[in-house]
């Protein structure tokens, strides 16, 4: 066991090796160089004089961080080129109003090549083309600032006098477009001025976003095993250490990046919080995927359906542009990465019979449910027996709920060991939806031509097989037979 876990985790090495010496180019956005052996900038004294008394608990935040421990001061982070898109002039200085990933990356470099290559920095684009049906159409545009935006972040634009559009300001969106062309707000989980390690490790940093309907992850930890020793043992979490490898400078308890972004054993910690997922979890038909890393720094998820591509093969992303292939991770060796984690803490019998689990969960799901319905609504769309408007009818709600909200629930109980949510909150639920709510609809909607519809996608399969037969035990009468009441 010992040898084919050091063996494993020699392969996982040498890929995130690999993985972590890509640079990442950005947007071509003069920025100050920012000289390590130099912190201190001279101007910096002048901010926290003022903001001491004008932002009081803006400057306390600062004088209690690392930052200030470490000499870094405001002008080291927000000085700007006067070429920047939002730099503009303050007290005699020029200073950038946003302080984006690229601004960090002066000298937190590996985080930024791992970020800007990350999930969360396609957060933005992954949402981009649904807004204007779901949040324009369904309730209205007044929703993306104060909604969808918060999370997912949106393109922020600078108004003619150098000031931010209200429009896109605030905003601390995962995945926001920056002035300076970078992708993502590292406030958004480290919180500024403080930019905390211990805040970011937090399972709260990630419940801002991560709850309710299609990203139930909140409920699901604080229900699972994980969450209640977390609850009981935070004070063993050791969560202002500098270095944080479970295992070693923690075992009470895993976090959200504990198992998306942590070190643990020899696996290094990331920045790139989809790095370890074998399965899409949030979309209609889960798939496994393969994680395509490109020369320009950029990342694609694949699905291991299609044929993975060969290093060096050229590839055409969403935006129109070509760019060359420079690794392939697999689902298996994404699940392998995953798995070195759970490995600190489980045995491999225990890890390995765990993710077989999730597995069979996320193929029921996809075989009985997820496969049927999009194939349904594929052929109502085809007949012309739906508009080609999104939520103009109620089917589309049942059918988008079906996937994105109980769907979506009970794969990532599946995945995050929450029996009630893998069952009653999420299977149970797209069950019963499917038959008591989507069936029926698709019966109102096709006519004449539902039955064909249902007997080819539904009643043809091997999963529903239980509808034509009579003679199961009700458990609706109680645990006995269909006779018997629940007395006996």
């Amino acid at each position: 066991m010992c040898s084919t876990l050091r063996s494993r985790g020699v392969r996982w090495r040498l890929l995130a090796a690999i993985l972590l010496a890509f640079v990442v180019p950005l947007a071509e956005a003069a920025k100050v160089d920012l000289d390590p052996s130099n912190w201190g900038h001279e101007a910096g004294q002048d901010c926290i004089s003022c903001h001491t008394k004008s932002s009081a608990g803006l400057a306390r935040q600062w004088q209690d961080s690392a930052h200030a421990a470490a000499g870094v001061n405001c002008m080291d982070c927000h000085q700007a080129d006067v070429s920047e898109p939002d730099a503009m002039e303050h007290e005699g200085q020029i200073i950038a109003t946003v302080v984006s990933p690229k601004d960090c990356g002066r000298c937190h470099t590996t985080e930024l090549e791992q970020q800007q290559g990350s999930v969360h920095a396609e957060a933005y684009a992954i949402i981009a083309d649904r807004v204007p049906a779901l949040a324009d159409n369904v309730t209205g545009p007044e929703m993306r600032a104060a909604g969808c935006d918060q999370c997912h972040g949106s393109v922020i634009k600078v108004k003619g006098d150098g000031t931010l559009d209200p429009d896109t300001w605030p905003n601390s969106g995962i995945g926001r477009i920056n002035p300076d062309g970078s992708k993502g707000s590292c406030s958004s989980c480290h919180g500024r001025h403080r930019f905390s390690k211990a805040q970011a490790r937090e399972p709260a940093a990630c419940d801002r976003c991560h709850s309710g309907p299609d990203s139930p992850d909140k409920e699901i930890f604080e229900a699972s095993k994980h969450g209640m020793l977390y609850t009981s043992h935070r004070s063993e979490m050791n969560l202002d250490a500098s270095e944080w490898i479970a295992g070693r400078d923690y075992t009470a308890a895993p976090t959200c990046v504990t198992c998306h972004m942590g070190a643990a054993g020899k696996l290094p910690t990331t920045h790139d919080v989809g790095l370890r997922n074998a399965w899409s979890l949030n979309t209609p038909v889960s798939e496994r995927q393969y994680l395509v890393v490109l020369d320009d720094g950029s990342e694609l998820e694949q699905p291991a359906s299609a044929k993975a591509p060969k290093r060096n093969s050229e590839i055409e992303k969403a935006d129109g542009t070509i760019a060359k292939v420079k690794t392939v991770a697999t689902p298996k060796r994404r699940r392998q990465a995953m798995s070195l984690v759970c490995l600190e803490c489980h045995s491999k019998t225990f890890t390995a019979g765990f993710m077989k689990q999730f597995d069979n969960v996320v193929e029921l799901y996809n075989t009985k449910f997820g496969t049927p319905a999009r194939a349904i609504m594929g052929d109502l769309y085809e007949r012309e027996l739906l508009t080609p408007t999104p939520f103009d009818e109620p089917i589309e709600f049942t059918y988008w709920e079906l996937w994105h909200d109980e769907g979506a629930r009970a794969r990532h109980g599946a995945a995050m060991a929450s029996p009630n949510h893998a069952w009653w909150e999420g299977m149970y639920l797209v069950g019963r939806n499917f038959y008591s709510r989507f069936l029926p609809q698709v019966r109102d909607v096709a006519g004449a031509d539902a039955q064909d519809i249902i007997d080819r996608h539904v009643m043809a399969k091997e999963r529903h097989q239980w509808l034509q037969n009579p003679n199961w035990p009700n458990p609706i009468l109680g645990f006995g037979s269909n006779t018997e009441d629940a007395d006996g």
